[in-house]
């Protein structure tokens, strides 16, 4: 098997049943809290946004949730997906490492998004939604969640961070195409829109001002529910079908791995590949797991393990993470699906735990990596998973210097086709890096809720 390129599963193997890594937790993570209360939530708090099921799920301890056929059907558009040595990245570094892939990008919107989304939309279906609204930072959600809808019979709205909704604006056209509507945010269609607008004209945006818009407008119409693409408990577990999948094929290689890498926003890609690789973990098993995120946005590294608001205007319930504090407004750097104020509860607990390591990247070092494995491997990067490949030749020449032969699984979230914007400005020399002044990060630590 040592010359084998591509681990491939069959249908039958796509997974029966979500992971719930909330039974596994070493410490268990912290209730949502009312926002006017400070009181645990209960279910009646999340009904106007989400259908019972997914509440249920959001907060089970059970370790497997069933997956429903219709949806595993759904799966069989693109999963399994494959998991690909990387053999031309591995001659190119001279590492003794042996680096895997898990690649998403060959699903219908090139990204892992699908596998949420789809379990999303059949669920507010089968308990009568009308239209679903969101928002989206680079256009993988937004465009996930369209064609889920589109593949269940529901109305879709998607509010687009107008940083990314200027740069990537086929992002846009995917949405349409499976039936979305579309709005660049801050918008002047919600309250919370305008109250941004009104004290900046031309803000860029951010996934907390996108988020108050879909939330207001869930809130307001009974017929909508709002769906979310990251950061909650029910949205990292039916992400784990990647990890499942990943396990399986890792055994294939014979190649159990030693380090397993995401890249970090929200994260459910991060969760995806790597919540499966826990239990053994806990069990003793040495594997590292590394959280990647973006200097500009560096929640982990430098934000503060809080209760905070997931969005920017303070409607939604209070969740504890790692938070750079919910009026952040990031710089937008190409990888806007890592622009979030906060990182999901159940990473944050977790890498609290000492179970996750994280680092964090400037951009240009990133699509340099992005670059030297399109090169290599043939594959274009999203300029997200870019973080994740960072990482991963890293850890290769770490290898490669003490002579350690590590086996490096990481995971390739999504390709870059619609992103070659950002690849021109860095081709052409024009990219720049941003670091977040502190003084920037305590002036948002300031709006963090007093309880």
């Amino acid at each position: 098997m040592s010359d084998q390129k591509k681990f491939l599963l069959s249908e039958n193997d796509i997974p029966k049943q979500w992971y719930n890594v909330q039974a596994d937790m070493p410490i268990p993570a912290e209730p949502a809290l009312h926002p006017g209360t400070g009181q645990p939530a209960g279910p009646s708090d999340f009904a106007p946004l989400f259908p019972m099921e997914l509440i249920m799920q959001e907060v089970s301890k059970d370790r497997w949730i069933d997956i429903p056929d219709p949806i595993r059907d759904l799966y069989r558009m693109w999963r399994p997906t494959p998991l690909i040595r990387a053999t031309g990245l591995e001659k190119a570094l001279g590492t003794p490492a042996k680096i895997f892939y898990k690649y998403e990008g060959v699903s219908p919107v090139g990204s892992h998004k699908p596998n949420t989304a789809v379990a999303q939309a059949y669920y507010n279906k089968i308990e009568g939604t009308k239209r679903i609204v969101t928002e989206t930072g680079a256009g993988q959600w937004g465009s996930a969640l369209a064609f889920a809808c589109q593949q269940l019979g529901i109305e879709s709205k998607i509010f687009m961070v107008s940083a990314s909704y200027d740069q990537k604006p086929y992002r846009k056209s995917m949405m349409q195409a499976w039936g979305g509507t579309v709005t660049s945010s801050p918008s002047n269609e919600t309250a919370a829109g305008r109250s941004i607008l009104a004290g900046s004209p031309r803000s860029p945006g951010s996934l907390g001002i996108a988020i108050s818009e879909a939330v207001e407008i869930a809130a307001q119409n009974e017929d909508t529910k709002y769906a979310l693409g990251s950061v909650l408990n029910h949205v990292l577990m039916h992400q784990t079908v990647i990890g499942q999948e990943a396990v399986l094929q890792m055994e294939m290689a014979d190649a159990y791995p030693d380090i397993v890498i995401g890249c970090a926003g929200g994260g459910s890609n991060l969760a995806g590949i790597s919540f499966p690789f826990i239990p053994e973990k806990l069990k003793g098993r040495p594997t590292r797991l590394i959280a990647v995120e973006p200097e500009a946005s560096p929640s982990l590294t430098r934000g503060r393990f809080a209760y905070d608001f997931g969005d920017a205007i303070g409607m939604t319930p209070l969740i504890k993470m790692h938070t750079l504090g919910h009026t952040f407004v990031p710089n937008p750097i190409h990888a806007g699906g890592l622009r979030y104020h906060g990182m999901a509860p159940l990473i944050s607990a977790l890498y609290d735990a000492g179970i996750y390591e994280a680092r964090a990247y400037h951009q240009n070092a990133c699509f340099e990596a992005a670059v030297l494995f399109a090169r290599t491997e043939g594959i274009l990067p999203a300029p997200e998973p870019s973080h994740a490949i960072k990482a991963a030749i890293d850890e290769a020449l770490l290898a490669k210097e003490t002579g350690e032969e590590k086996n490096i699984l990481f995971h390739l979230c999504g390709h870059g086709h619609l992103d070659l914007s950002a690849y021109d400005e860095y081709l052409s020399g024009n990219m720049v890096d941003y670091s977040l002044p502190d003084a920037e990060i305590a002036e948002a630590m300031e709006s963090l809720p007093q309880l």
